[in-house]
């Protein structure tokens, strides 16, 4: 089970998550808790850290002294004496290792990958005590873990860790078995792991839900259940659309792309180590805890063509163009390698069938360094003579194993998209037929979302 950080915000909440586990775990159910830091927290470690490098440690003990009065003021409210106690102990014992942590920060001026993990791992670490305090008020026997500690090896790539999967399945099994079948509740904090150094490493943002996954995975687990304060995962953003329904089933494969284009209920990489074991994941609101929610699964529903329409907003189009590309295929990879030696994602390509241009969408904070990288690459002109740019676009996709093999799904879609008088600007569809993504203009995304939400029918069960 994985609690997120909307979850964790306050004591009724951490409770509310607490009764959740202690029910399932009366019915003889081992599991394994895994959390996020409380709601903001990172985001204050994030500016702490920042104003630690830049010498204003005065503001950096405003924000610190605003996270213990909030965690201790938590821990008061959730725990009687005998366990209180303990719980304050060792939250002031973090804090005042997160004190040293950015006093070395202001000294140096310096903040480095390695150090951000460090610093930015204490929101998880502060936070799973106070579920494991939480655990205990319900009559659980618990224990708490870094994800280092519960067996988690990652690679050294500070800010974005990649877990080595074959060490850290035995480092889990021989780590958080014994405690299971001892009758105990570990209490794993998300987004952490550590290197082979035993350094603290970080799976990048949202990345508690992937923690849950990689655990589940190394133990072989029954179920994944990711609690989150929605149904589940939605046929469309429901702030932009009103009628946007609970998908009661999705593949893998739908929801990596799903989570790829927009959807933020999930970590894009959450599915990757459940998938090859065919390890269920249920979506469930902690609100609603009867409610099925959303379960991810090897095969999803065939009942609708499309399942939902994402959106990616804050992007721009760069489009490389020029008679010198055509047939050359050393242009292509020239092209990418550029953006890619100055550390610029490209969300989405598209290319004409003539090779004479190619359209990418990069995000819009790195429209700047990619042209000038680009300009500098080609300055030449030989090859290509043309850069141009759209800005403030944003990328449509459509998702939905139904659509493979069946006809008329494009007809529609951009039937829709005219009947929301949105103009497409590029069009890229991957062969596996999961998902056609398009391009808008970023102030005609709603009512493109809209349009095709209910020419597809997804408002409707």
């Amino acid at each position: 089970m994985k609690f997120g950080g909307a979850l964790m915000e306050d004591a009724e909440q951490i409770s509310n998550c607490a009764s959740l586990v202690a029910e399932r775990a009366k019915k003889d159910n081992e599991i394994v808790v895994s959390v996020s830091a409380m709601s903001n927290v990172t985001d204050q470690l994030v500016a702490m850290g920042e104003s630690a490098r830049l010498g204003d440690m005065e503001h950096v003990r405003t924000i610190l002294a605003e996270i213990e009065q909030r965690h201790i003021e938590t821990a008061e409210k959730l725990c009687n004496e005998s366990t209180l106690c303990e719980t304050k102990e060792n939250a002031k014992k973090l804090l005042e290792t997160l004190n040293q942590c950015l006093t070395g920060i202001f000294l140096l001026r310096e903040l480095t990958p390695r150090s951000k993990d460090l610093l930015l791992s204490f929101g998880e670490r502060l936070s799973v005590g106070l579920m494991r305090g939480a655990l205990i008020m319900k009559g659980m026997k618990t224990m708490e873990l870094t994800g280092g500690e519960a067996g988690i090896i990652t690679d050294s790539n500070y800010g974005n860790a990649k877990p080595l999967l074959n060490i850290t399945e035995v480092m889990v099994k021989d780590r958080l078995l014994p405690i299971l079948k001892g009758g105990v509740v570990p209490v794993v904090t998300g987004f952490i792991g550590q290197d082979e150094n035993a350094v603290i490493t970080t799976l990048g943002r949202g990345g508690s839900d992937y923690t849950s996954t990689i655990l589940a995975s190394a133990l072989e687990a029954d179920e994944v259940w990711i609690w989150k304060d929605v149904n589940g995962i939605m046929t469309a953003d429901p702030k932009v659309v009103s009628g946007a329904r609970t998908i009661p089933t999705l593949s893998y494969a739908e929801v990596m792309e799903m989570a790829y284009f927009g959807a933020k209920v999930l970590h894009p990489l959450t599915v990757t180590p459940v998938q090859e074991r065919r390890i269920p994941i249920r979506i469930r609101s902690a609100y609603a805890p009867k409610n099925p929610g959303t379960i991810i699964r090897e095969t999803g529903d065939k009942d609708k063509i499309v399942k939902a329409v994402t959106s990616i907003r804050g992007l721009s189009i760069i489009t490389t163009g020029g008679a010198g590309m055509i047939g050359v295929p050393s242009v292509v990879s020239r092209v990418f390698s550029t953006l890619a030696a100055n550390n610029v994602s490209v969300v989405m390509i598209s290319q004409s069938s003539s090779q004479a241009n190619i359209s990418m969408l990069i995000h819009n904070s790195d429209l700047e360094k990619a042209l000038k990288a680009l300009k500098v690459e080609f300055r030449n002109g030989d090859l290509v003579r043309d850069i141009h740019t759209i800005p403030k676009v944003a990328v449509v996709a459509i998702v939905g194993e139904g659509m493979r093999g069946t006809k008329g799904v494009a007809a529609r879609l951009f039937n829709a998209v005219a009947e929301a008088n949105g103009n497409v600007l590029c069009i890229s569809q991957g062969s596996s037929e999961l998902n056609i993504s398009f391009a808008v203009v970023e102030e005609d995304v709603d009512k493109v979302v809209q349009s095709i939400h209910a020419a597809f029918g997804l408002d409707k069960a």
